[in-house]
């Protein structure tokens, strides 16, 4: 399947070995719990014997000498890196359109998008070229694009993953998550890559993660619905399907509970002044002598360091590396950076009052379903609000997961279900039984 995509217009695929992939089935344990598992890895996310690139021409041939710990875990658990998946440059974007490698299609509507950051990843899991993949979300890339596609996406806890070997866009927003096409595959594969690590210290784990198994219903469950997460902006079709599900919850036995997040306006630019303040201090190492492409035929260092990165970056990550620069420069640090750190314990603050009364948020993912390839590169803006309703879950830390609702006009749409820190296990049960309920119903997949 993965020879049959490389020979299509998909675009998904980065980097890709039959014989690695061969030889790690032969000498797979099929005794192992991802036993014969395949999974694509997005680019960001170092292996030893494929490319890591992040999508950049600035990483371009690069092979990691070291793999990252998520990979490790999967494969000593028997699954099969099958390829590397196409992303935007660095993490940065929301449509996979800002790849050195040219953008992924839909896999599905090719002339649409299939969502970014991770893009690749989702549109491989959704045309079944493999069972599973990681991504990587810094303000709802794995999130996004699932509910593009129409699989599952889980963002996990802050430190439940370890971040070792996921090349760094935002170290404080930055997780390694996983996409299936089903909640018991997710979860599986989540369960596996869990847990601390000496290498990452960032990453730690109260609590075991494993399997879940659905209850026989939601009773006793309370679940918030955020109204600041429905403004009248949503797209009505797209409401209608959220609202649907929102009555599946009910209907499985939920306790209902409409609750006020009042930060939730200032998440996007909370969001993107964090990000790229910590994007700019964390690309500086890419100076064409530490790392990096290196340009040819220059003067002296300043014009090596300038040259290096006007040939290896693109223009989005340029203008990340801008932005960051300029909110933490002298003048100006306190009046955005600072304002953001605060702004950001406010927004944490609404998650942890939410959870003080529900157990459980759900929640739109995106306003719309997949838009156009082209429709928002020359409106960076507009690109960015994409994430309107995931970033606030990176900033406050939390576990969300993406679950096709439905579809619009053909195109799917998610919903995406919150839960306190550490607490995936309550969201992976509710999650199985409204994936369970709306498949027989006929509205999910």
């Amino acid at each position: 399947m993965i020879e049959d995509c490389l020979a299509t217009d998909l675009n998904a695929v980065t980097s890709y070995e039959r014989d690695w992939l061969l030889e790690q089935g032969d000498n797979a344990d099929s005794r192992a719990p991802l036993a014969g598992l395949t999974v694509a890895v997005k680019d960001n996310i170092c292996t030893t014997r494929l490319t890591t690139t992040c999508g950049s021409r600035m990483l371009a041939g690069y092979i990691s000498p070291f793999e990252a710990t998520a990979v490790t875990r999967m494969r000593r658990a028997g699954a099969l890196v099958a390829c590397k998946s196409n992303m935007d440059e660095f993490g940065m974007g929301s449509s996979t359109e800002y790849s050195a490698y040219g953008r992924t299609q839909h896999p599905t509507h090719p002339d649409r998008v299939p969502g970014g950051s991770s893009g690749g990843s989702a549109a491989l899991v959704r045309q079944g070229v493999v069972d599973a993949a990681l991504g990587s979300e810094t303000g709802g890339s794995v999130r996004q694009p699932a509910s593009f596609c129409g699989v599952v996406g889980i963002k996990p806890t802050y430190g439940r993953v370890s971040r070792y070997g996921l090349v760094a866009f935002g170290s404080s927003l930055d997780q390694i998550g996983v996409f299936a096409r089903d909640v018991t595959t997710a979860s599986r594969l989540l369960a596996v890559i869990s847990g601390p690590d000496p290498l990452d210290p960032t990453s730690h784990e109260p609590q075991p993660l494993a399997p879940v198994e659905p209850a026989d219903d939601l009773a006793g469950v309370t679940i918030g619905i955020p109204v600041d997460y429905f403004p009248p902006s949503l797209d009505h079709e797209v409401r209608a399907r959220l609202d649907e599900a929102v009555r599946t919850l009910e209907s499985l036995g939920a306790q209902l509970e409409q609750i006020r997040m009042p930060h939730a306006d200032y998440a996007i630019p909370t969001y993107y002044v964090i990000a790229t303040a910590e994007a700019s201090a964390n690309l500086q190492r890419y100076d064409g002598v530490r790392y990096g492409t290196r340009a040819g035929a220059v003067a002296g260092f300043p014009e090596l360091v300038r040259r290096s990165r006007q040939e290896g970056f693109g223009a989005e990550v340029k203008r990340r590396i801008l932005m960051g620069n300029f909110v933490l420069s002298e003048g100006y640090r306190d009046a955005y950076y600072r304002q953001a750190q605060r702004a950001r314990a406010l927004i944490a603050g609404d998650f942890q009052n939410a959870f003080a009364s529900v157990d459980l948020l759900f929640a739109p993912v995106t306003p719309t379903p997949a838009f156009r390839a082209g429709e928002k590169t020359t409106d960076p803006l507009s690109m960015y609000l994409s994430d309107v309703f995931t970033c606030g879950a990176n900033l406050a830390g939390v576990p969300a997961m993406a679950i096709p609702v439905g579809d619009v006009g053909g195109l799917p749409v998610g919903g995406q279900l919150i839960a306190p820190s550490f607490e995936e296990t309550r969201m992976v049960q509710a999650g199985l039984q409204l994936e369970r309920a709306l498949i027989s119903s006929g509205t999910g997949r």
